[in-house]
């Protein structure tokens, strides 16, 4: 026996069944971890980490990108972050990840280990920039990239405790962020806003000299 459904409710399953069927929508981190291995050159082999990686969606995105032959280091601070990282490389089997507990002063990276290293909205985080910096500098194999996705400075969002006070608010300008990797020695590659929404994107290399 049927049950009478109320005229609103007919017309809302009518409007929904005449819409198109999307297909399933990437997840927006494996839409930049794409981005990001477009921009970077990702190759299977390569060795790559990403600092801050938070639930690890990218970093094991990029682990699937360079295959069994290459590695990626997965780096973060939070402890209980850390152990589910861990936890989901177990799970997931993956021999191609490795979790670091990350540090405030330095990388805790392999030096010379990495082809390129990103990270997604954590450099504005750093109470230690010009130490992180070097550290990230010498984690890079020659000619090795490096990708920071971040957005300016907002009075909206509560300020990060120890950053710098040239951040201006949480969030930092992208002048002051590039000033600083150039000052590390990088060079300054690309520099692209709108990544997306509100954040920009800084593509950086280590010199081959």
């Amino acid at each position: 026996m049927c049950k009478r459904i109320p005229g609103l409710t007919v017309f809302a399953v009518l409007l929904l069944a005449s819409l198109p069927i999307p297909l399933v929508a990437k997840d927006k981190y494996q839409d930049e971890a794409a981005r990001l291995a477009s921009l970077m050159h990702w190759a299977n082999g390569d060795v790559i980490a990403e600092i801050g990686a938070g639930e690890g969606q990218m970093s094991f995105d990029a682990a699937k990108r360079v295959g069994q032959t290459g590695h990626v280091y997965a780096t973060e601070l939070d402890e209980g972050k850390l152990a589910n990282l861990k936890k989901d490389v177990a799970r997931n089997h993956a021999r191609n990840v490795t979790i670091l507990m990350a540090g405030t002063e330095d990388t805790n990276l392999p030096a010379n280990c990495c082809n390129s290293i990103f990270m997604r909205r954590v450099y504005h985080h750093f109470t230690h920039p010009k130490a992180i910096d070097a550290a990230l500098f010498r984690n890079l194999k020659a000619g090795g990239m490096l990708a920071l996705i971040d957005f300016p400075p907002s009075k909206w969002l509560p300020a990060v405790p120890g950053v710098p006070a040239n951040r201006g608010g949480h969030g930092i300008p992208e002048k002051v962020m590039t000033g600083e990797l150039k000052a590390a020695g990088f060079e300054i590659v690309s520099v692209q806003q709108g990544w997306p929404e509100n954040d920009y994107f800084v593509l950086a290399r280590k010199p081959t000299h």
